[in-house]
C-alpha cells in the first residue's frame, strides 16, 4: 500500500452533503482525489495538527505528552488519530488535545504504538499514514524544520460548525484581530486553541491565571472594561466631553491644556460633608499635581501620534478620532472566554454567554467595525508598543486590512449594531 492512502476497506467516495469545514480541510480533500499525495502531505506539515491526550498526566507532568490511541477495524487494532482545526469535536471537560507538527509526529513514535496514524478519521479527507520508519519518511520528509505552523495574517473561517450570523458570530468578531493575527479560526465556539497544555500555559504567563476562580475574575474586569489604565480613561473621556461641548476637532493644545486645569481643579482641597461632621481636605502638594499633569500631556502626545499614524495607514478615517479603548477590553474579553474554555476553567455555555456579552458591550460603546477596530489597537499600544510601531502596532494594522477587505470577513459579513 503506497503511504497515505487508505486501506483497502475504505473507499474515496465524497458524501454529497459534506463541506469541508475550512479551507484546511478543503485542500486535503482535493489533493486526495486527484492522488497528489505529496501535495497533501506538504499541506498537512504546514498545519497544527492535534491528537488526544491524558488530561490527568497532562495536569500532573504537562512538560511530557501522554497520547491517547483509539481502535479502528478497518486497520484491525489500534491507530493514532490526529486532526486538523476544522476537524476537532466539541470541547468536553475530560477529554483534551495537544498540538504538534507533522515531524514530531514522526519523532514520537516508538516501538509498541500504533502502526498507523489516521488524519481527520470518517472524514472524507481522512488519510492512512504508515507511522514506523522506514515507511513514514515518504510522508515525514515533507515536514520543515523551524516552519511556523498554521499562518499568520490569514483570514480562518469555520464554514460549518461555527456561527457565521447571529449574536454568538458577533462577540466572536469582536476578538477576530487577534485571531487572524495569530492565524486562528475566528468562529470556532468550541476553542481548542493551542492544544490544553498551551493554553493554560498561555493564561499563566500572560495573565498569572491558574484556575477558574482567577479567570472568572479577568474575565468580569474585562467585560466590564476595567482591565486597562483609567488614567486612560480620564484623558479620552475629557476629550470626548471637549469634543460633545464645542463640536469636532479637539485641539491637542487645548486638550492638554484643559487636562492641566481639571487636575489642578480637582487637586485643591475641598470640603466634605458626612454624617460625623465637616471635613476639609488638604491640597495635594505641587510637586504631585505636576507630575501628574506632565503625565496625562505625555500620555495625550502618545494618542495624538498613534491616531495620526492610523488615520496615515487607514485604519482611522480622516478627521477621526477613538472615543475610548474598552474595545480593548473587548476584543480580549471574546478571547479570554475562549482561551478559559480551551484551558477547561469553564464550560462552553459560560463562555458562549461572555462572547455574547463582549459583542452586545462593543455595539453599545462604537459604531462601526472601524471604530471598534482602532480602539482596540489604540489600547494594544499604549499597553505594549512605547511608540515603536512594532509588531504590537504592525500585527494589528494588518490584520485590520484583511478584516475590511477580504470578501469572507465577518466585519465585511456582520452588521456592528
Amino acid at each position: 500500500m503506497s503511504p497515505g492512502a487508505p486501506p483497502a476497506a475504505y473507499g474515496n467516495v465524497v458524501p454529497p452533503a459534506w463541506v469541508p469545514p475550512t479551507e484546511i480541510e478543503q485542500a486535503l480533500l482535493d489533493y486526495k482525489l486527484r492522488e497528489d499525495w505529496a501535495a497533501y502531505f506538504d499541506r498537512l506539515a504546514r498545519e497544527p495538527l492535534y491528537h488526544e491526550i491524558s488530561r490527568d498526566r497532562a495536569d500532573t507532568d504537562p512538560s511530557t505528552t501522554y497520547s491517547v490511541f483509539g481502535h479502528d477495524p478497518r486497520v484491525g487494532g489500534p491507530v493514532w488519530a490526529v486532526y486538523t482545526v476544522g476537524m476537532l469535536p466539541a470541547p468536553e471537560p475530560h477529554r483534551v488535545f495537544g498540538i504538534h507538527s507533522l515531524g514530531w509526529l514522526a519523532d514520537a513514535w516508538k516501538p509498541g504504538r500504533p502502526a498507523w496514524i489516521v488524519v481527520n478519521p470518517g472524514s472524507p479527507c481522512e488519510a492512512f499514514l504508515p507511522a514506523a520508519p522506514p515507511h513514514s519518511g515518504a510522508w515525514a520528509q515533507h515536514h520543515r524544520p523551524g516552519r511556523p505552523l498554521g499562518g499568520r495574517h490569514r483570514l480562518l473561517t469555520l464554514r460549518v460548525g461555527g456561527p457565521l450570523q447571529g449574536s454568538v458570530a458577533h462577540g466572536l468578531a469582536c476578538g477576530a484581530l487577534l485571531c487572524v493575527s495569530n492565524g486562528s479560526v475566528w468562529n470556532a465556539m468550541g476553542w481548542h486553541g493551542t492544544g490544553y497544555i498551551n493554553e493554560r500555559k498561555r493564561l499563566r504567563e500572560w495573565w498569572g491565571i491558574t484556575t477558574r476562580e482567577e479567570w472568572q475574575h479577568y474575565l468580569r474586569d474585562l467585560l466590564a472594561c476595567e482591565q486597562h489604565s483609567s488614567v486612560w480613561d480620564f484623558a479620552l473621556g475629557l476629550r470626548r466631553t471637549i469634543a460633545r461641548d464645542f463640536g469636532g476637532h479637539v485641539d491637542p493644545g487645548y486638550w492638554r491644556q484643559a487636562a492641566a486645569n481639571v487636575i489642578r481643579s480637582k487637586s485643591e482641597g475641598s470640603v466634605v460633608v458626612t454624617g460625623d461632621g465637616v471635613t476639609r481636605t488638604d491640597p495635594r502638594p505641587e510637586p504631585e499635581i505636576v507630575a501628574q499633569i506632565e503625565g496625562v500631556q505625555r500620555l495625550i502626545g502618545r494618542i495624538t501620534r498613534y491616531e495620526a499614524r492610523m488615520r496615515a495607514d487607514g485604519v482611522l478615517g480622516e478627521g477621526a478620532y477613538v472615543s475610548s479603548v474598552d474595545a480593548w477590553d473587548l476584543g480580549r474579553a471574546s478571547k479570554m472566554a475562549r482561551w478559559g474554555l480551551g484551558a477547561r476553567f469553564g464550560t462552553l455555555e459560560e463562555a458562549e454567554y461572555a462572547v455574547v456579552q463582549a459583542g452586545r458591550v462593543a455595539s453599545h460603546s462604537y459604531r462601526s467595525w472601524q471604530d471598534f477596530s482602532a480602539a482596540y489597537i489604540l489600547g494594544r499600544c499604549l499597553h505594549f508598543d512605547e511608540e515603536e510601531f512594532g509588531d504590537w502596532y504592525q500585527d494589528m494594522v494588518d490584520a485590520h486590512r484583511i478584516l475590511m477587505s477580504d470578501p469572507g470577513s465577518p466585519w465585511l459579513n456582520l452588521p456592528f449594531r
